[in-house]
Order: structure tokens, then sequence, then C-alpha cells
């Protein structure tokens, strides 16, 4: 790559959590004692906060500037949830101001920090996720039900709210952001506005490597405008009925490489961000110089993904020599009218694809939950700076055993996505095709396999 990520370093000086009150125990609450070690260490210039072998009961904790926050093998942090100790506060979550609960691991402009060690990080998600009755067994939802009775019905499923302000949250409707009693008003369903577990804004020289990080409220890492960020050798885990349980979401960040990681999560696994429409393309964030490697990801929505919130802009991305296994979809670029931003200058290589549900790759700008028409309260003019672009994306060697479509294409009439390259690759599939709205779709060295009918493609240009 052409850039390079600058790791944190920190002093050789070790403040144990035990030394501060901490202990090992199942109703002892940690929280005062792993803050005040992390407040202690950063004031005297840093160092390593260690936390050994043990149970520890923790409300939410900030990581401070020149922090290593250490696990011992053994060690597993388990995070409470009351309204107490997680109020609501504004941020960013899907690429838009939002409502959210504070997070139980965070840092905010803060340099050198670091969560490392063989430990587990638990952030409890199971008392805070609503879940939908099609993901479960119907043991599971029976298990569901004699924990909590509230379950609201959509026109696709049901679903199981774990708590009744939760229950009553989803069938109400958000405050006005406007409005200067807001948080007090949506602190009556305080949870329903589910935290990303490991929150990082706007920080420097990041570091996480070795621990295990499971059982998220919402997404599970989050680094928002972060500079030299890196994840190295983590599991990152949530059960599939996890909603918006994604392993990473890197938005608006400069500089970030991500290795030797593994994802079994409820949605997206590695998901590159930068923001949602218009709002957010004021700020000039893009995210961009990302390496991806030697990392698996299983049972996720996508392996590798873009999007949907992509408005600043996403480039120079390189993905290689990783695994997606059991994904709904292998390669997944996503978004819609009215997002607008580009993303270029992106290469996935070297990369197999097991069992794949749906497809192997999709470019998609038909990704939308609100359209642009919703979000402004009825039709109107749409400007080309609110067309999101795809270009100038390579797959090489990419191996795909099993998808329903080899490849789906569906772009805008304003702006079809074009100049995507695939070579050296071999695909089996249900279909082969799927391409709507896109110019320029080169496959160069390439075999579609179809009910054992192979296809190659020495070279050839698709335009729709």
């Amino acid at each position: 790559m052409n850039f390079k990520v600058e790791l944190p370093t920190f002093n050789n000086k070790f403040y144990n959590v035990l030394d501060f009150g901490a202990k090992s125990d199942y109703e002892f609450n940690n929280k005062d004692a792993i803050q005040k070690a992390i407040d202690t260490c950063n004031k005297e210039g840093g160092g390593i906060v260690v936390v050994p072998s043990g149970f520890y009961m923790s409300g939410p904790i900030e990581i401070k500037s020149n922090v290593n926050l250490h696990l011992e093998e053994g060690a597993y942090i388990k995070f409470t949830k009351t309204k107490k100790e997680y109020p609501l506060y504004f941020t960013e979550y899907e690429g838009i101001e939002k409502i959210r609960a504070i997070s139980p691991v965070s840092a905010v402009n803060a340099t050198n920090i670091a969560i490392t060690g063989k430990g587990v990080m638990d952030g409890s998600g199971d008392l805070w996720r609503g879940i939908k009755k099609f993901k479960l067994t119907e043991k599971e939802w029976e298990r569901c039900l004699k924990k909590s009775p509230f379950v609201f019905k959509t026109n696709e499923t049901e679903i199981w709210c774990p708590t009744e302000t939760y229950y009553n949250g989803v069938c109400g409707k958000e405050p006005s952001y406007d409005d200067p009693k807001a948080l007090e008003i949506a602190s009556e369903c305080w949870d329903m506005y589910r935290p990303v577990f490991i929150s990082f804004r706007k920080c420097d020289k990041v570091l996480i490597e070795g621990v295990t990080l499971s059982n998220s409220p919402a997404w599970n890492v989050h680094p928002l405008y972060c500079t030299n960020f890196t994840m190295n050798n983590a599991t990152i885990k949530n059960k599939f009925s996890a909603q918006n349980g994604d392993g990473i979401d890197v938005e608006s960040c400069q500089n970030v490489e991500i290795a030797n990681t593994v994802f079994e999560v409820g949605d997206d696994g590695i998901c590159i961000k930068s923001g949602k429409n218009k709002k957010a393309r004021e700020t000039k964030i893009p995210t961009k110089n990302v390496w991806i490697h030697d990392c698996k990801v299983f049972d996720a929505h996508g392996g590798f993904v873009v999007g949907s919130e992509m408005s600043r802009g996403v480039s120079n991305i390189l993905v290689e020599n990783c695994t997606f296994s059991g994904t709904d979809i292998g390669i997944r670029f996503k978004s819609a009218l009215g997002r607008g931003g580009v993303v270029e200058d992106i290469t996935i290589k070297d990369t197999n694809m097991i069992n794949i549900i749906g497809e192997a790759m999709i470019f998609t700008m038909g990704y939308v939950l609100k359209n642009i028409e919703d979000e402004n309260e009825g039709e109107v003019t749409v400007e080309m700076e609110d067309v999101p672009e795809f270009k100038n994306i390579t797959v090489d060697n990419i191996r795909c055993n099993s998808a329903k479509i080899a490849l789906k294409v569906d772009g805008l009439p304003q702006l079809p996505i074009h100049d995507i390259t695939i070579k050296n690759s071999q695909i089996s599939a249900d279909k082969d095709f799927d391409l709507k709205k896109c110019n320029n779709i080169v496959l160069e060295n390439t075999t579609i396999k179809i009910n054992n009918k192979a296809e190659h493609y020495e070279k050839k240009i698709f335009n729709a």
C-alpha cells in the first residue's frame, strides 16, 4: 500500500486494576476502579492498565490518551445495562446525527490508545437488542418470551422486545432533534437507543489487538473520524440474530489496517462508511487508505461491504487474502439516490468465498430504508450532487464455490455504475448475471459455472 499506519506506543508502566479497588466478582461493579486506573495512567504520562484473569462486571468506561487497556488471558469484562449509567446523548450513527445511549467503551479526541490482550469484553447486547422471530428457532423464541412478553408486529415479522421501554420506543416516534427537550423525551424509552459497543471518535493511533469482543448492543467497533487505526488478531462475535450487529464500521477514517481478525456477526462483517446524504457531505472527511487482509468472516450479511452510508467518499482500499463463509453476500457495495459521494479505486483480490447465500458480488444503488422523497416529505428535484457513483473497482483472483447470483449490478438512470473489472476469477452460482444501468463491466480470464456448465470469458465488456 502507498500509505503507512502509525501504531501507538506506551510507557513501560503498569497499573493493575486490583490496586484501584477492582474485584473479580459477579455482582461488584468495577466501573469506578477501572476508570480510576485509566485516569491515573493518563495523568502520569501513560502506560498499560492491566486487567488480570477473572470476571469483572463494569459500567461504561472511557479510554484516555496514552493508555493501553490490557486484558490478560482469562480476563472477562461484562458490561452492565442501567438507565443511570447509560444516559442518552447526540452523536453520529448510521451516517447522521442520532440520539444514542453512551457506549460501554469509548474514547474521544484521544491519541495513542489501545485495547490488547487475550481477554474478553462482553457488551451484554442480549439485554439491549430486539430480535426478529424468523431469525430464531421455535425453542429460542419461547425462551425470549419467558424473559419478556413484549412483541411488536410488523408486515414482515414479529419482533421480540427485551423490555417494556424498548417496546414503547419501537411503537412510538422519535422526538424532533430541534426540540430542546428531545433527550428528556427520548429517555422515556432510553434502551431503544442502543449504543455501539466500542466507540472511538476523532482519535489518532488506535490499536485493537488480540482481544475477543462479543455480544454488542448494536455495531461492535465504530471508529469515526479516526486516523491511524489498526485492528489485528482480534475476534468479533455476535449471534446471527443480532440486529445491527456489524463487526466493524470504519467511518470517515484515514490510514486503517484490519488484519488477521475473525468476524462472526449478525449483520455486515467488515464495513466501510463515510456519512449519509447532503448534511454529511458538508463535512469533507472521506474514508481512504484502508488495507484489509488475512481476515475471515462467517455468517454475516456481507463479507466486505461498502455503504450504504458513503456520502463523503471512499477511496484507495485494498482487500486481500480473506475468506467469507456462509455470508448472505460475499462482496457488497450499496448506496441510494440522495447519498451522493464517490466510491472509487478499490481492489479486492486473492479471496475465497464459500457457500454464499445470495449474490457473490453485488453493486447496487437500490439500497433504501427511506428514500430521498421520504426524507424530504414529498417529491424533490434530484441534483447531480445527490447521485452516488461507483467506479474503478477491481476484483482479482476470487474463488466462489456457491452463490445464487454470480454478479448483480443495479445502477441509477442519472449515473450508471461503471468501470468494474473482474479478472482471473472462478464463480459457481445458480445464475450468472443480473445487470441494470451499468457501463464497462469487464470480465477478463474469468469462469462462471452455472449448473456444472462453465462459461469462460477471456475478455468481455457488458453494458446494460
